[in-house]
């Protein structure tokens, strides 16, 4: 099954949105939850499955259905169709800060494996699936486990990531990235993990105790804010439940809140 051939426009700097234009009878996939605005022609419904392949059956449908729980997401896609006359939009955003990529499958051999939770959207007959790491080293010490993502479709994807995206072509080389900062690579491109240096490097360095190697021939996308290291910060700067309080760096901060009512 051919994808569908659908245009967008993305918005934004720092907190994007994308919004997908649609011909009549043309259809977008997306996550639970993303959809964030639609012309009123926009018909969706949620389906067990990404519709790449109508005629798998129950059995193919259900067996889709626990890959996506055993990754993780929700056991539902809603898919968005142009019912009505004339081109028509709907819109998708990510659920924390940080960039959409939009990714022309055919341009990047059809293939594209990510993070489990980059993706966002894409034209109908674009297939969504898990792919398992089979290095015992990446799968425990590689930061998204042993369960990654796989895109696979000729059509138009989108996938989101935190802080800045850079995208790098590799031609063999070989390219050691924080584990937390990958957000996708073509197929040919192997995943692995080294250690971090020596021990106190690996201990004290700061840069955790493994790196992820890409070696390999083909496209890698890297992110400059992973969702965890934003919500270590949050977390560590948050009040504790107790109440008490780091005021912000400040000596005086306790008591500057109190003058200021709070």
């Amino acid at each position: 099954m051919r994808c569908h051939t659908i245009d967008y426009e993305i918005f934004g700097g720092d907190m994007q949105v994308v919004e997908v234009e649609l011909d009549p009878l043309e259809t977008v996939i997306a996550e639970a939850g993303a959809m964030n605005w639609m012309d009123d022609s926009i018909a969706f419904e949620a389906k067990m499955g990404d519709g790449s392949q109508p005629d798998k059956g129950l059995f193919g449908s259900l067996l889709d259905v626990g890959k996506r729980a055993l990754a993780g997401e929700s056991i539902f896609m809603t898919h968005f169709s142009n019912a009505g006359i004339g081109k028509k939009r709907v819109a998708f955003a990510a659920p924390y800060p940080g960039k959409i990529v939009p990714l022309d499958m055919a341009k990047l051999g059809g293939e594209l494996i990510c993070q489990k939770d980059a993706f966002l959207c894409a034209a109908l007959g674009t297939e969504v699936s898990i792919a398992f790491n089979q290095k015992l080293g990446a799968g425990f010490f590689g930061g998204e486990g042993f369960i990654l993502q796989r895109l696979r479709g000729d059509g138009m994807a989108f996938v989101h990531a935190g802080g800045t995206i850079v995208e790098k072509q590799l031609t063999g080389e070989t390219l050691r990235v924080d584990t937390g900062c990958i957000v996708g690579f073509t197929s040919g491109i192997n995943y692995d993990i080294e250690r971090a240096g020596g021990l106190k490097s690996m201990f004290f360095g700061g840069e955790g105790l493994f790196l992820a190697t890409l070696q390999g021939t083909g496209t890698v996308y890297l992110q400059s804010l992973p969702f965890s290291r934003l919500a270590d910060r949050v977390i560590s700067s948050a009040p504790s439940i107790g109440g008490s309080d780091k005021g912000e760096g400040s000596v005086l901060g306790g008591l500057g809140r109190m003058l200021d009512g709070h």
